[in-house]
């Protein structure tokens, strides 16, 4: 990678960052290039454990989805969905982030050492980092003067467990200013990961 021009577009890494070598974490800082990834997948789940763990063997299964070190080296993060293969709940990929386990499975060992994401940075990456990305800098964020394209939770991710955020939900879906989705579900659907039926 060769570092970008100053005001060029940014660079991203895709489909969906996985396996990153230790001594390429400082290169997508010093290059511009953003993460892009999908933070459902950084999880030990039963995929992880039978299939890509024994493939990728012990020193390349700990080099995934280093999210954390990518963080703490400078690199710009930006998440989205691997739908129609993963879900399209981005709350449930935020949860995954957060605690490196698979949502509703609070006692899992979790995928990689250090390298959970504090919740306001997986909140970031999933709203202005990847606007940033697609060079919409004015949506992404509540300010004044930007998009008011919104999601509002149910519940508020920063109180109670991290193993908790993975079962918030959307309650309201805003675009330019305009409620054009209410769901009437609630946060009381914890007790186990599943896609929310109002947004099938």
């Amino acid at each position: 990678m060769r570092r970008r021009r100053a005001g060029a577009r940014r660079r991203r890494a895709r489909h969906g960052l996985q396996v990153v070598n230790p001594r390429d974490v400082p290169r997508f800082a010093a290059t511009g290039t953003t993460v892009n990834a999908q933070a459902f997948w950084a999880c030990r789940n039963e995929v992880m454990r039978t299939v890509t763990e024994p493939l990728l063997g012990p020193v390349r299964a700990a080099w995934q989805f280093p999210f954390g070190s990518l963080r703490r080296a400078g690199a710009t993060l930006a998440m989205g969905s691997d739908w129609p293969v993963s879900t399209p709940d981005p709350w449930e990929a935020i949860g995954v982030a957060v605690t490196r386990r698979e949502v509703g499975v609070a006692d899992a060992a979790p995928l990689g050492v250090g390298e959970e994401l504090p919740l306001s940075a997986a909140l970031a990456a999933y709203t202005s980092g990847s606007h940033e990305l697609i060079g919409d800098g004015a949506a992404g964020r509540i300010r004044v003067g930007a998009a008011a394209d919104l999601a509002v939770a149910d519940r508020d991710p920063f109180v109670g467990a991290p193993e908790e955020i993975g079962f918030t939900r959307t309650a309201w879906t805003v675009c330019a200013g305009e409620v054009i989705a209410a769901h009437t579900h609630t946060g009381a659907e914890r007790g186990r990961a599943t896609a929310c039926p109002a947004c099938a």
